[in-house]
């Protein structure tokens, strides 16, 4: 059975989508009311906002899928800034002729990711439009910032080591694979990184300030933090973790890792004697057994990206220009 333009009237068809499968998957205490907003607790906490929309083809990719990306893009967003996310909003747009049973695979997956985040999906709605098949999500995810203080007082400073949680390039290579049809073992790294930003709290890692690596990559993400900063960071390529399997597409495809999209990795900021504290923390973590120090913030007052490369030269590293790839979250 196929999405039809019936299925975003507002009427019978609508009521059956959203009563036999949403609610099917996505049912609690707010959700169930089916008023037109949520009421939700007061908290003792500071709040965090973030909103989102994936836009990824194709639908489904080996290490996940679209419903797992909007949850985990979400929540990642929130545990950045030191957010525990607690609430989310989703907003589907489906295309006509969406297969009914991938979709719901769809929000069987999506359901599972906010499961495992801890997050409750407390608003929804859901649009059909004329097209190929395709599906759209928007969400907006709402946290509590229970290490404000921590965070908010701890500027990035000359000295301060670079961490990177993991290999680079893994989901754009997937996707790039799956659009080109080409076989090989590349999964995505589509993850929640929640546990890993949790420890780092927990333990009391003065982190300075932390990023999700996706679209535009880990030179475009550095050359935001040196201009907000006002640092200068060099980075050493022999340090920067990359699956070979991902290399080799590189190499064949022209492709620059230092640009490639992540859903699943993230850099962080902190001062060089937490350092081997920090490494610990990483590689006791499933998604974080391959994070390596990658360089250093070594002035203050200017804002400037360097690449230490093998031959031991340097190189500026500048933003991304132009298309990286589409639709790739």
């Amino acid at each position: 059975m196929k999405i039809t333009m019936a299925h975003g009237s507002g009427g019978n068809a609508t009521r059956k989508l959203i009563k036999e499968l949403f609610q099917k998957y996505l049912s609690n205490a707010y959700l169930d009311k089916m008023e037109d907003a949520s009421s939700l607790p007061p908290t003792e906490y500071p709040l965090a906002l973030t909103t989102d929309s994936f836009v990824i083809t194709p639908l489904e990719f080996p290490g996940g899928d679209i419903g797992k990306l909007a949850i985990c893009g979400t929540v990642n967003d929130l545990w950045m800034i030191g957010a525990q996310p607690v609430y989310l909003t989703a907003g589907f747009i489906l295309e006509e002729g969406l297969d009914l049973y991938l979709l719901e695979k769809i929000i069987s997956s999506l359901s599972l990711a906010a499961k495992e985040a801890g997050v409750m999906i407390v608003a929804g709605d859901t649009k059909v439009i004329q097209g190929n098949g395709g599906m759209y999500i928007n969400t907006t995810g709402l946290g509590y910032q229970k290490h404000y203080d921590l965070l908010s007082n701890n500027p990035i400073k000359a000295g301060d080591s670079i961490i990177v949680s993991g290999n680079l390039g893994d989901h754009h290579a997937c996707i790039m694979s799956q659009r080109m049809g080409i076989e090989n073992n590349i999964k995505s790294d589509c993850a929640n990184l929640g546990s890993i930003v949790k420890q780092l709290l927990e333990c009391k890692i003065a982190v300075r300030s932390m990023r999700d690596i996706t679209r535009g990559g880990l030179g475009t993400v550095l050359n935001e933090i040196a201009e907000a900063s006002s640092v200068a960071i060099e980075i050493e390529e022999s340090s920067i973790p990359i699956n070979p399997e991902v290399k080799a597409l590189c190499e064949i495809l022209g492709l620059d890792p230092l640009y490639m999209a992540n859903e699943g990795k993230f850099l962080c900021i902190i001062p060089q004697e937490d350092e081997e504290k920090a490494l610990s923390i990483f590689k006791s973590n499933p998604i974080g057994e391959n994070a390596t120090v990658i360089g250093k913030v070594i002035s203050s007052n200017y804002n400037l990206v360097t690449l230490k490369t093998r031959l031991g030269g340097k190189r500026i590293v500048d933003i991304l220009y132009g298309e990286g790839l589409p639709r790739i979250c």
